[in-house]
């Protein structure tokens, strides 16, 4: 009895064996210590310095003006030119650029003139924002002296003609006082100087310090 057991048992073990699947070859990701490793896979991006002193020419996309804008307000530009590092795009055309106004200040009635500054704060990249450091860009109003001098000589001359009507070369005189005082009463009222910028016009500034983008 105990003879047909170990008998019986020693046929199942051989037909279990016998089902078993042989592999025919071993892959070298079934060896330990053979599988690729994640950063094995990916290239990292080297990273790109743009050297201060680099010209970084952009567009308004809103308008400005001393009429509304304050110092401190921002802006947004996009790259009018693409910036090229080594015969390399580093930098293309369309890069959204976030800057700020350091001063806009509007004329004086008779006299000064208004005055822009902008500088750029930071650029957007591939999903990244870098804060960056540039020169400014200044923008001035032409100046009153022409304006002024239409405006308060062609008062004197329209009031020197009315005194000379009424009272000969004395009332030219007076007239003519009288004329200019207008004038110049317009020309305040109305003299205000502003610079305005519209959207799309063109501005160029200059990095102060290298600039690293990249991964």
């Amino acid at each position: 009895m105990h003879r047909q057991l170990a008998i019986f048992a020693g046929l199942v073990l051989l037909i279990g064996c016998a089902t078993r699947p042989v592999p025919d070859s071993v892959s070298a990701a079934d060896q330990p210590g053979t599988q690729p490793q994640p950063s094995a896979l990916v290239s990292k991006v080297a990273n790109v310095t743009i050297p201060a002193g680099t010209r970084v020419r952009v567009r308004l996309v809103e308008s400005l003006s001393t009429r509304r804008n304050q110092p401190g307000d921002k802006f947004t530009a996009t790259l009018d030119r693409p910036i090229v590092q080594a015969d390399k795009v580093v930098v293309p055309k369309g890069t959204a650029f976030h800057g700020h106004l350091t001063s806009a200040k509007e004329s004086g009635r008779l006299k000064g003139r208004a005055v822009m500054s902008l500088t750029l704060d930071s650029i957007e990249l591939d999903g990244a924002t870098y804060p960056i450091d540039t020169s400014s860009s200044h923008r001035v109003s032409s100046s009153h002296k022409k304006r002024n001098l239409l405006l308060i000589g062609g008062g004197s001359g329209f009031g020197a003609a009315l005194g000379a009507v009424a009272g000969g070369p004395a009332g030219a005189l007076i007239g003519a006082g009288a004329g200019a005082g207008a004038g110049t009463a317009g020309a305040a009222a109305t003299g205000r100087k502003h610079v305005y910028l519209p959207a799309e016009t063109p501005l160029t500034f200059a990095l102060e310090q290298p600039l690293t983008i990249g991964s």
